[in-house]
């Protein structure tokens, strides 16, 4: 087996909401500056922070995850990625301990060394212990280097660094700066194309960090991966129709090479904008946040009519989290606003002020057992009876899948190269066209 070696990162905190995507976008920006090539890669299921990503860096940002993607895919992407980058930035998820699989499960998997990010504004000598433990709580791991976020000045910056103990790499402090923040909303960060100055942000920020950060983190050495098993090209000729704009936007770039290897011509088009499908056998809507957009969505009648002609013609579609909202009957935003949706499934979904599901998942179906993830706000209220039911990694009951004629929806978000062949068949299955 041919070996990689590349310097290599992972970005992590002791807790969500710390700014590791600000930290990772930063390095990723500063160090592309300066010449490098650079690939970032983001631990666990999420759809927003690589987008930011992305645009700090110029290249796709694909998913380490040692559930849904597997190990061997992991150390593939891996291997990939340094053989042809000067440094491979891997952002971590919620604390570093948290989730099974965890951030740190990864690190140790592949011997990646461990940037800590620490939200340090309301906190002096405390940090330091806290260094201490996420440095101390496994063995498997190595905190190498630690960075200070939201920090008052020179002064608070060192009380942070005087408080550590251990022999863990200070590369300073970035300001409590509104300016660098990326915005906020309920399911994470708000999409790049909503923020006007992301790209200034992402300067300012990467400028905003101390000198002590353009240090490089030792090389990794990455043993080849096996070779992934053949996809069928069980799609070639299908057009598939994939929503993509400010409403629906949670894709994983390795769903659209999963569905390109097994065959198919992908066309996107924009529920919110477009007035027509394009010519396509199957569609796709994947989830985003159709809550934001019901005036636009239930105002575009010529798209709601095409999807619906669609789906009469019993052509398939996947529709997921999102994509299922869209799909009811009607769309309550949980503020006073309701309205009718594609009505392809019965059933109302209404917004919740507080979070209504979140984890991993797999659902057993005939082509394979697909992976993925459930995080979502809102509750649906159907007829349907479940045609599936997902469960998560323990064997707990999570989301029901549905399949009304043509139409397969789930709250789940699926990652295709987990299960290629069910995948196929849910994009391949025509149904009678319905009266």
């Amino acid at each position: 087996m041919i070996e990689a070696r590349c310097p290599a990162l992972m970005v992590c905190a002791p807790a969500s909401g710390q700014g590791k995507t600000l930290v990772t976008a930063a390095l990723a920006r500063r160090h592309r500056r300066a010449g490098r090539r650079v690939r970032v890669f983001k631990c666990g299921p999420d759809f927003l922070d690589p987008m930011i990503l992305e645009r700090a860096s110029g290249g796709p940002v694909y998913q380490l995850d040692l559930f849904m993607a597997g190990e061997d895919e992991c150390q593939r992407l891996l291997h990939e990625a340094a053989r042809e980058a000067d440094l491979i930035l891997v952002e971590g998820v919620m604390g570093l301990f948290d989730g099974d699989p965890s951030a740190a499960d990864l690190a140790a998997r592949f011997g990646l060394p461990v940037l800590a990010v620490i939200d340090g504004a309301a906190m002096a000598q405390t940090f330091g212990a806290l260094v201490h433990g996420l440095a101390s709580w496994r063995e498997d791991i190595r905190i190498s280097a630690v960075l200070a976020n939201r920090v008052a000045g020179e002064r608070h910056a060192a009380m942070l660094e005087e408080s550590l103990r251990e022999e863990v790499q200070w590369l300073g402090a970035l300001p409590r700066e509104a300016a660098i923040a990326f915005p906020e909303r309920h399911l994470g960060l708000v999409q790049p194309g909503e923020i006007s100055d992301l790209d200034g942000r992402i300067e300012q920020a990467a400028c905003a960090l101390p000198a002590a950060a353009d240090w490089l983190p030792s090389a990794v050495t990455f043993a080849d991966a096996p070779e992934p098993r053949s996809v069928p090209p069980l799609l070639a000729g299908k057009r598939i129709a994939i929503a993509r704009d400010a409403a629906f936007a949670f894709i994983y770039p390795a769903n659209l090479d999963c569905l390109k290897a097994l065959g198919a011509d992908l066309r996107f088009f924009s529920p919110l904008a477009d007035h027509a499908l394009p010519d396509c056998d199957a569609l796709w809507l994947p989830g985003g946040y159709p809550e934001l957009y019901l005036g636009e969505l239930a105002g575009n009648t010529a798209m709601r009519n095409a999807i619906r002609a669609h789906h009469g013609a019993g052509k398939p579609i996947l529709a997921e989290c999102g994509g299922m909202l869209y799909c009811v009957e009607e769309l309550d935003d949980g503020r006073g606003a309701c309205r009718a949706m594609l009505g392809l499934m019965p059933g109302r979904a209404t917004m919740q002020p507080r979070l209504a599901a979140l984890g991993l998942l797999q659902a057993d179906l005939p082509g394979g057992i697909l992976r993925g993830h459930t995080f979502h706000y809102s509750h649906l209220d159907t007829t349907l009876a479940p045609h599936h039911l997902a469960v998560n990694p323990q064997g707990r009951m999570g989301e029901a899948l549905f399949v009304h004629g043509s139409l397969t929806a789930s709250y789940l978000h699926g990652y295709f190269p987990s299960a290629p062949i069910a995948i196929a068949d849910v994009f391949g299955r025509v149904t009678s066209p319905s009266c």
